[in-house]
């Protein structure tokens, strides 16, 4: 297959990658980080290729995008995390996470949408913050929900060219932006384990990629329960 995957230097997308490339299959690593993308490339030329890309950079990302053509997998996982400082509210937070998380991606569907032919795949990255009302995680969360929604549509939208949309929603993953982290993360899954989650289900053509599987299920059951109920928890939680 070709894939490509955006989000490539770092985290789940720099594992999605290798785990592709040691499979035969050939993939476009998309990243800011040019090193990073040489480092990838060196460790399989033959199957890896980078593209240095700011996907919070307008006319570049659609520019380096639009040039890839006959894609079967397009994987969407760029992005970001700020959390609020609720003493000192600050708007600009949120079109930052909101320009790489929404707009940014969005700007990767725009670019390469064109191309993509009927059986294509279109995976975007989302999180299980956008269950609760969680702490801080205003404009991460928010701009997950974003995304949720926005992918659910173009489900309906895509169907009718044969194009399947998935949406994924991880857990804590050990990464280097979890790592930033103050606080505590439960049911911790690695790269490797979130790569495995990922990979099966596009194979299966899950439009729902969840996982931990015990810790989405607890997320989804919370998020069923009445809004004040929900605050009540994520404060106690807190």
């Amino acid at each position: 297959m070709n894939i490509l995957i955006t989000g490539a230097t770092s985290g789940i997308g720099k594992q999605l990658t290798l785990d592709y490339a040691a499979a035969g299959h050939h993939v476009v690593a998309c990243g800011r980080n040019q090193q990073a993308l040489d480092e990838l490339q060196n460790i399989d030329s033959n199957h890896i290729a980078g593209q240095q890309l700011d996907i919070s950079q307008a006319d570049e990302t659609v520019q380096a995008l639009r040039s890839f053509t006959d894609l079967d997998v397009v994987i969407l996982a760029a992005g970001v995390c700020e959390y609020l400082d609720i003493d000192n509210f600050e708007a600009d937070l949120f079109a930052r996470v909101f320009e790489v998380n929404v707009v940014g991606t969005m700007r990767c569907v725009e670019a390469l949408l064109p191309n993509l032919k009927a059986g294509a795949k279109l995976v975007i990255v989302g999180s299980t913050a956008r269950l609760l009302p969680f702490t801080r995680a205003e404009a991460y969360g928010g701009s997950k929900a974003a995304i949720h929604y926005i992918t659910r549509s173009l489900q309906v939208d895509l169907a009718q060219r044969g194009i399947k949309v998935l949406h994924v929603s991880p857990g804590f993953v050990e990464t280097p932006m979890t790592a930033q982290n103050d606080f505590e993360m439960p049911m911790q899954v690695s790269v490797d384990f979130a790569s495995q989650a990922i990979r099966k289900g596009i194979e299966k053509n899950k439009i729902d990629i969840t996982f931990p599987r015990m810790f989405g299920w607890f997320l989804k059951l919370a998020s069923r329960l009445p809004q004040s109920w929900q605050v009540a928890l994520s404060r106690r939680m807190t």
